[in-house]
């Protein structure tokens, strides 16, 4: 009952959010509030709730398949309790306005009045920060990307109490309580596990913010700085930093391929694998392109896959332009979209139609992310020329600042430990910007170019926060997995290097991979690591496949701080 129920109102609920995300009007947000109402009232009724309990009182006689399924159902239920209706309308009330207020927002450069008259679009900042060397542009375009964050402030500090409401009402410390919940884990092992991740990873960290401090300080032609400036680092929140490594810069081989050629090709590898092609209605339904300039529809920018009914229509939001960045993303985010496909089957129940674990399904895309950047797939592609011959040390340094280990400190430290503090704590909200920035430079090393009073939200401005809250930890956790499963794919199915391997039609790759995807939830996370790659979550396959990088690093080092020779004139 509930899973033939619970699919129905799903299906309306998302293609109600998926409206309320594509074109952003006062009519899409209300048919969403309506729709997700009726999905939480299933959901979180007392009915649900008590035969659940019941059912769970009687352990021995149910199998582990019906037990995970009771066990997401009371999970589900958490997010929506029957018992406090007010709460639950008032929060999808408000989470719905408030991401069409985020979704909506126009960035803008020269404001005039109550009007703009020079927007700008966040592919156009990405870009700016990415290329410009003009460091007075930079901090302009840097201190533009968080203009949203003020129109938000109060918005996140509502949905914060409300979700925190929701979540004592099952018994939750806090809502992040019941996120991490979906784990099988507490809050402190979680943290733990962040922090230890943290400090695996810290040498290396240390050895790449040297070397990216001493190279920009170069190419800005200013001293080298104790912390990172934030608008000398080319993404919006420092979680990445692209650009520095010139001779891996690959965009100049994308820019004569169409967008579409870049999501064409991203299925191609998917395809190459053994995986069947996407469901022409995928290509039909999605919204995976740049809106032209001047266009009066208004949607999110943050590329996402969504599975709108728990079956086959399956879509992607992006706005793809042709640059590496993109085709990465492209490869990603079908990740996502295979995934949804490969457990629709018929021995996945409705409710366990997700990943092993929420880290699970971001992992399955950053791992194809990590298989679309390997010279060998570029070549054979055709994008990269067969004689382009890319340093291996600069691809794998390029590698660990825009895609990897500069991304750890970001996720299981700043983010992790903010929205814990915002929900555990409960941090008042003229705390948001300071204990923000105390915890970037505390594990990012990276500061803002003038200080940022309570004025600003510059957490506010990550859209996370709003859609996906008391969840970022997820894609800490999925960079360890990813490495994890490219590691033994490279070494135990291809027998290649994993820094350069060719998963390309490989169907022998493609077959073990769907032994993950097509499991969906009905197996533990645990269980299915141990089985698929013979051991426990850790960071050991992350470290092995950067160490040549940290020997590389500290020949740097030890050449940057000997004493140069005296020439005379």
């Amino acid at each position: 009952m509930y899973n033939e129920i619970d699919q129905r109102l799903a299906t309306v609920a998302s293609e109600a959010n998926w409206k309320a995300a594509t074109d952003v009007t006062e009519q899409h947000t209300g048919e969403r509030i309506g729709a997700d109402r009726a999905l939480a009232a299933f959901r979180g009724s007392r009915y649900v709730i008590e035969t659940s309990k019941n059912l769970l009182d009687q352990r021995s006689a149910l199998t582990d398949l019906e037990f995970n399924q009771i066990d997401k159902i009371l999970l589900a239920a958490a997010e929506s309790p029957a018992t406090i209706p007010d709460i639950v309308n008032r929060r999808i009330e408000t989470e719905a306005k408030v991401s069409a207020r985020m979704d909506s927002f126009v960035f803008c450069v020269e404001p005039r009045g109550d009007s703009c008259a020079k927007p700008i679009t966040p592919n156009e900042i990405d870009e700016l920060l990415r290329k410009s060397r003009n460091l007075a542009e930079r901090k302009k375009i840097w201190e533009v990307s968080k203009q949203s964050g003020p129109a938000l402030k109060q918005g996140v500090a509502e949905l914060r109490d409300l979700r925190n409401r929701v979540a004592a009402e099952l018994g939750y410390s806090s809502y992040f309580h019941l996120q991490v919940a979906d784990y099988g884990m507490t809050v402190a092992e979680m943290m733990q596990l962040m922090d230890k991740t943290i400090e695996a990873l810290q040498p290396l960290y240390e050895q790449l913010h040297l070397w990216s401090r001493r190279k920009l300080a170069e190419r800005y032609h200013q001293p080298v700085p104790k912390l990172l400036p934030a608008h000398w680092l080319g993404n919006r929140w420092a979680q990445e930093w692209p650009g520095l490594v010139e001779a891996a810069d690959l965009d100049e081989y994308f820019r004569q391929k169409s967008p579409e050629w870049i999501v064409q090709q991203a299925e191609k590898f998917y395809v190459s694998l053994g995986m069947p092609p996407l469901p022409k209605s995928f290509w039909e339904k999605s919204d995976l392109y740049q809106l032209p300039p001047g266009s009066k529809r208004k949607k999110n920018t943050h590329a996402s896959a969504w599975h709108i009914n728990l079956d086959t229509d399956v879509r992607s939001l992006m706005s793809v332009i042709p640059n590496f960045s993109w085709f990465q993303t492209a490869h990603h985010e079908l990740g996502h979209v295979y995934y949804f496909l490969a457990y629709s089957n018929p021995k996945v129940p409705v409710v366990l139609r997700e990943g092993a674990n929420r880290a699970f399904h971001e992992a399955i895309g950053d791992l194809i992310g990590i298989a679309a950047g390997q010279p060998a797939y570029l070549k054979a592609i055709g994008i990269l020329p067969q004689d382009r011959m890319i340093d291996p040390m600069q691809s794998l340094l390029a590698e660990a600042l825009d895609n990897a280990v500069v991304f750890i400190p970001f996720a299981a430290g700043t983010m992790a430990h903010f929205e814990h503090d915002l929900y555990e704590k409960k941090l008042p909200v003229d705390q948001f910007n300071s204990r923000w920035w105390s915890y970037v430079a505390k594990y990012q090393a990276v500061e803002p170019p003038a200080p940022r009073g309570e004025e600003f939200c510059d957490a506010c401005t990550k859209t996370h926060i709003i859609d996906d809250p008391a969840q970022y930890y997820d894609y800490a956790i999925a960079y360890l997995i990813k490495y994890q499963l490219h590691d033994y794919i490279a070494r135990k199915i291809l027998k290649q290097d994993p820094r350069n391997c060719n998963y390309f039609g490989n169907k022998e790759v493609g077959k073990w991979l769907m032994g993950i995807l097509s499991a969906g939830a009905t197996v533990d996370w645990r269980q299915l690591m141990k089985e698929k790659t013979g051991e426990d979550l850790s960071p050991r396959a992350m470290l092995d496949y950067f160490q040549p990088l940290r020997q590389y690093l500290a020949q740097q080092t030890a050449q940057a701080s000997s004493p140069q020779p005296q020439r005379r004139n």
